[in-house]
């Protein structure tokens, strides 16, 4: 009896048997996908601006219905048209995707920057979540911020008497609201990691984003600009994601000829999200300004 017990107390502390049982320090004990942490992680960012939503959705409503109605006064007036539609009809499509462009940048470009200010980064940091699971959990919560607002202007635009939001295209709708949102929302994820405070992100907010998006198209088209400035316009990628939003309501835009020229404005967000992706996963990789 004596020997029995030995042996079972020497096979129970037996070095190989605790190796078997548990893999070697530092070997991830969860392989794959985190699916568990990821979703976690994605409803946090949620629930984050879901609490502030009189200021996180509805407010940005009614500041784009503001530029609507403003816009529409001032310059819709006797009947003027664009593309062939009221000129109401016309930049109603682009007040939506530049207020969803616009939420998207900010929810994101808060995440980290908070966790930075309040010295609460290490939530983020020590959660076994990949560098791709955690820039996956920032970008889709700043994008379902951004579809949430777009829902918001657009019922609020279409509530609006004398516009049109009829449907033309539903995947240039889609494709194009998306690649918007996810393209700011990497801007943002980009900006938390450089900011140290949060006057470098109203500064990137000010300085960048805003002039992007007033200088888009979306009161204009580029037809009526000068050759220079139309060159500046299409070197700006927040023109395609207007224009090609705007194509999915009007089946019109200024980005070219034909839907072939859309097609290629589609794809050329696509590979530009792309390479933001990138490099926004390579520095999350290296921690740069996350990590001491």
């Amino acid at each position: 009896m004596a020997d029995q017990a030995r042996e079972t107390h020497t096979t129970a502390d037996d070095p190989a048997r605790i190796q078997r049982r548990f893999p070697p320090r530092g070997e991830p004990l969860i392989h794959g996908i985190n699916r568990g942490g990821l979703w976690t992680l994605y409803i946090k960012e949620v629930r984050r601006f879901l609490k502030v939503q009189t200021q996180t959705i509805w407010a940005p409503a009614v500041t784009t219905l503001l530029f609507l109605v403003i816009f529409t006064v001032a310059l819709g007036r006797q009947g003027r048209v664009v593309l062939g539609v009221p000129f109401a009809t016309f930049i109603a499509p682009g007040l939506i995707a530049m207020g969803m462009m616009q939420n998207a940048f900010a929810n994101s470009s808060f995440s980290l920057l908070v966790g930075k200010m309040q010295g609460t980064i290490i939530d983020y940091l020590m959660p076994p979540l990949s560098e791709g699971e955690l820039m996956a959990g920032i970008v889709a919560a700043a994008t379902t911020r951004a579809i949430a607002v777009g829902g918001a202007v657009a019922v609020a635009i279409w509530l609006w008497p004398g516009v049109d939001l009829s449907v033309a295209h539903g995947w240039a709708i889609v494709w194009f609201g998306l690649m918007g949102a996810i393209m700011l929302s990497f801007l943002g994820l980009l900006t938390s990691l450089w900011a140290e405070k949060f006057d470098h992100a109203a500064a990137v907010t000010n300085f960048v984003v805003a002039p992007l998006s007033l200088l888009s198209g979306t009161f204009y088209t580029i037809h009526n600009l000068a050759p220079g400035f139309q060159f500046v316009s299409l070197a700006n990628p927040f023109f395609y994601v207007i224009s090609g939003f705007r194509y999915g309501f009007l089946g019109s835009s200024d980005i070219g000829e034909g839907a072939l020229a859309v097609v290629w404005a589609a794809l050329g967000l696509g590979l530009f999200n792309l390479a933001l992706g990138l490099v926004s996963y390579w520095l999350l990789r290296t921690g740069w300004k996350l990590k001491s």
